[in-house]
């Protein structure tokens, strides 16, 4: 008799089977290093994932073949002990893969099981995803004098909840892990566009099982803050409608958050960053959200650091003389006289000062990339000279007016600048890029590249974001944040 396929509005079952001849199985597999997917077989035959996981196993009324390229145990130790010979043995992963595929796991791989290899490989590569910081802000009317609290997190509600938030023609699977060293549940979601919840839907062999359809949520212990991995990579031949899929997931976050008379929303707070560990020490629920740059030694319970708030300060450092200023030499160029130790250990206590116990190049809490504009008012001109008064013509002549390039940035804005009653406000754009970009300008103001006396506090990290605007000096929030 047929089957019949009925819509349905559940999610998908982790108990879904995926053919184990899927490109997308054997694509995710071979991801992995051989070291990392045994490890991760092993997983699998742990007696408490048996039921998400299991494994084909030889019965008593099977009979044995013989020609079998991968015969199947007789038990769960039998097997285990197989894939722990393995891993302790060296090999090819391409043969590992084949045992897997058409040995082991050859009725099929359930969503339980590739949610397994993608979180693996999210933890063998924490720089694969594009995270972005996002703050759970409560929406109360104006005379409501309660205090901002952070929503209940219930995983179990919660998953409830944003199943409900999802379209009818839409299945989606979830998979919730503890990262294993950072404070923070991650929530890996995949999005199937049918509304069927059958192993039929999961058979087509094109863009079922692409990267575009696979996205992550972090969810910071004790934190107003949420961390989503929405930058979709490029599919070649893919369409806006994954994109679509993720910003109606995005929106369902909030919702999920919310109860009567209590709702949420997502606000943004210009902090990207590849790192995820960078967005926990500075979006977490530890004591570093609000104390960046040299501001982080005020929460640090190391003696080595020197806090200023304990009770026994440690002996200060004795003074080292004042840095030499340059020599030029005989052809005009100026050349630094050679560092001695003292004007070397001065420019690293300064960018201990500046720094703090923050931007070290092996703390592994760097981001990537710092985009600033920089919008402070233009310096007033200098005094006009005598031989200016003569020229009753103050218009550049049609000579000057070809010189140079046309900036592209203000084309829109018309030929003419706009000037504003406390001045000409130029539109300056920066971007810092690099694996950590705060250890590297920490190590120009220890080079003495970068005065560290001189330069502005949000370029020591104290700000906390990887985005904003300067305005008098100090960093406002990118687009009305906030922060």
């Amino acid at each position: 008799m047929t089957s019949i396929s009925v819509p349905t509005t559940s999610a998908l079952r982790p108990t879904q089977l995926i053919p184990a001849t899927h490109p997308a199985v054997s694509k995710t597999l071979h991801r992995l290093s051989r070291p990392s997917l045994l490890s991760l077989v092993l997983d699998w035959l742990d007696e408490r994932n048996q039921e998400n996981t299991a494994p084909y196993l030889l019965s008593s009324d099977d009979s044995f073949d013989e020609q079998d390229t991968y015969p199947p145990a007789s038990s769960l130790p039998a097997l285990r002990e197989v894939y722990t010979e393995l891993l302790a043995k060296k090999g090819s992963k391409r043969d590992v893969v084949d045992r897997i595929v058409e040995g082991d796991w050859r009725d099929g791989i359930s969503l339980y099981q590739l949610a397994m290899a993608d979180m693996q490989y999210l933890y063998d590569h924490p720089t694969s995803q594009k995270w972005t910081a996002l703050k759970i802000v409560r929406l109360s009317p104006s005379e409501d004098k309660k205090p901002p609290s952070i929503p209940r997190f219930h995983p179990a509600t919660f998953l409830q909840n944003l199943q409900r938030e999802v379209l009818p023609g839409v299945k989606a699977h979830y998979n919730l892990d503890r990262h294993a060293t950072l404070p923070l549940l991650v929530l890996r979601i995949f999005i199937l566009e049918s509304p069927y919840n059958t192993t039929l839907a999961l058979q087509g062999k094109q863009k079922v099982f692409d990267s575009s359809k696979t996205f992550y949520v972090a969810f910071p212990d004790s934190s107003p803050y949420v961390c989503v991995s929405l930058a979709a990579p490029t599919v070649p031949g893919g369409t806006t409608d994954n994109k679509s899929l993720r910003k109606l997931m995005l929106e369902g976050i909030p919702k999920a958050f919310s109860k009567p008379r209590e709702r949420y929303n997502l606000e943004s707070t210009t902090l990207s960053a590849r790192n995820l560990d960078a967005l926990v020490e500075q979006r977490g629920g530890g004591r570093t959200n609000a104390a960046g740059g040299g501001w982080s030694v005020y929460v640090s319970d190391s003696k080595t650091t020197g806090n200023p708030l304990n009770i026994q300060q440690p002996t200060p450092e004795t003074s080292v003389p004042q840095e030499e200023p340059e020599e030029p030499t005989s052809l005009g160029m100026k050349r630094k006289r050679i560092s001695d130790a003292s004007i070397l250990k001065r420019r690293k206590l300064l960018a201990a000062s500046r720094f703090g116990s923050t931007a070290l190049p092996n703390d592994g809490k760097g981001i990537e990339r710092l985009d600033i504009q920089i919008q402070d008012t233009f310096p007033s001109p200098a005094p006009v000279e005598d031989e200016d008064l003569w020229n009753s013509d103050p218009s550049p002549t049609s000579n000057q007016r070809k010189r140079g390039r046309r900036s592209t940035l203000n084309f829109e804005g018309g030929d003419q600048e706009e000037v504003q009653a406390e001045g000409w406000r130029p539109d300056v754009r920066i971007t810092f890029q690099g694996q950590h970009v705060f250890a590297g300008l920490r190590k120009l103001v220890e080079e003495g590249v970068v005065d560290g006396q001189m330069m502005p506090g949000w370029m020591t990290g104290e700000e906390g974001v990887s985005l904003g605007v300067v305005r008098e000096g100090r960093i406002r929030g990118f687009k009305g944040s906030g922060v």
